[in-house]
């Protein structure tokens, strides 16, 4: 069992990390992975209702995520239905390349730690593309944008889905994670943007003669809805600070109030102009296979948990390596070939709260470097992965121009840590 277990597991991991070869969408395959490991574990079983009761466990404490992501992809549709972001856009008046570095990658940052990576991205390439001509140009800005949008998900408990993960979980809390991984974030961005800030020197990029702009929605009625959106997702700590509650319940809280605030805020409209604007509209646009995607490799993961399998890992790099350090640093690294969510989800199995107590020293770096890590290579991140498709960006391309960038943020970041644990 075991071995067909793990087996299957290999196998679906692989089409998920060879999704584009394939053809097949890696929620597909992380799905039907998920279900065959959990299938097999029920045939080995004396009594089929112990599996079943297990699977219940688990997708309660999965739909917890589930629901997270499901909440906060909404509000953020819901803001760029309104055309909430275009106050970036009617802000940025330089062409000078130095300037507009240091403009994207700060901007990036900050509302990646408000947002989350992978939506900040895709904001910041679909801005990049109604300021940039160039796209060779552009493809600079856009390599910046995934390390900058990861660096700043990395201290957020809402900035990118480990972090969430290990927030939800319990390893972390938000005053500490923010407190303890903003500076070696903060750094691991300004590395790689001051290497790019020397290198750009005099380098001036051609405006779009005309930033394209619907006109259509009140000026009045996007800052509210901006600023509403805002407003709930960053009261869902507070609200999991008051309450005790799981993260969920506050995001789907605040998704409550969006629908109020949408619904009184467009009450006489025709139902055409209405429904374009509503809650409903925005929870047809947002990305359900990556919700499906999650669902099912975090079943997948359950089931190396409950067969033993994690522990085992665990009990022979404790044996093996006994850093923490070296450990985790790997682990991070391995995270731009593999996806972070899995190696995340594994290594909550692995070690209990007993063993590393919450804010541990090993929990806050692992956020960091599963964070950062996967900037090194374009398919290491959901941020990457929507840089690639959204730029048609080639893996070798990011390699030569991109990577060295990310490491040298990664190691200074991870270094600036180490510094902060020795004197602190």
């Amino acid at each position: 069992m075991y071995i067909l277990i793990a087996s299957l597991f290999i196998i679906g991991y692989l089409a998920i990390i060879f999704e584009h070869k394939i053809h097949l969408n890696k929620a597909a395959s992380a799905l039907i992975t998920g279900v065959l490991c959990w299938t097999v574990y029920a045939l080995f079983q004396t009594t089929q209702s112990h599996a079943s009761e297990l699977v219940l466990k688990h997708l309660g404490e999965i739909s917890n995520i589930l629901f997270f992501l499901l909440g906060a992809m909404t509000i953020v549709e819901l803001i760029d239905s309104h055309d909430g972001f275009e106050f970036i856009t009617e802000r940025i008046s330089t062409n000078e390349i130095r300037r507009l570095l240091w403009v994207v990658g700060l901007i990036t940052f900050f509302l990646s730690a408000i947002l989350d990576n992978l939506t900040t991205t895709i904001v910041m390439i679909s801005l990049l593309r109604k300021i940039i001509i160039d796209k060779k140009q552009r493809l600079i800005f856009t390599g910046l944008v995934v390390i900058a949008a990861n660096a700043g998900g990395a201290w957020s408990p809402l900035g990118d889905v480990s972090t969430t993960m290990l927030w939800i979980g319990g390893q972390i809390t938000p005053a500490k994670t923010i407190t303890g991984l903003f500076l070696p974030s903060m750094v691991c961005l300004l590395v790689p943007l001051l290497i790019l800030h020397f290198k750009s020197r005099g380098q001036v990029f051609q405006r779009v003669t005309a930033i394209p702009s619907s006109g259509s929605m009140p000026r009045k009625d996007r800052d509210l809805i901006l600023l509403s959106g805002i407003g709930v997702l960053l009261m869902v700590p507070a609200f999991k600070t008051i309450t005790h509650l799981p993260p969920c319940m506050g995001m789907l809280f605040g998704l409550g109030i969006m629908w109020i605030v949408t619904a009184i805020l467009h009450h006489g409209k025709e139902e055409a102009d209405k429904d374009m604007l509503s809650v409903s509209y925005a929870m047809r646009k947002i990305d359900t296979p990556s919700i499906l995607f999650f669902l099912g490799i975090l079943l997948a993961v359950a089931v190396l948990q409950e067969t033993g399998q994690l522990k085992y890992t665990a009990d022979w790099l404790s044996s093996n390596i006994k850093s923490e350090t070296v450990v985790i640093s790997i682990i991070g690294l391995l995270s731009s070939l593999v996806d972070n969510v899995p190696l995340v989800a594994g290594l909550q199995g692995m070690y209990s709260l007993d063993q590393y107590p919450t804010d541990h020293f090993f929990w806050q770096f692992l956020a960091y470097c599963t964070g950062t890590g996967g900037s090194a290579l374009i398919i290491g991140s959901a941020a990457g992965v929507a840089a690639m498709g959204m730029e048609k960006i080639g893996f070798f391309w990011y390699l030569k121009n991109i990577s060295l960038l990310a490491i040298s943020g990664y190691v200074a970041g991870a270094l600036v840590y180490l510094l902060q644990q020795m004197l602190f």
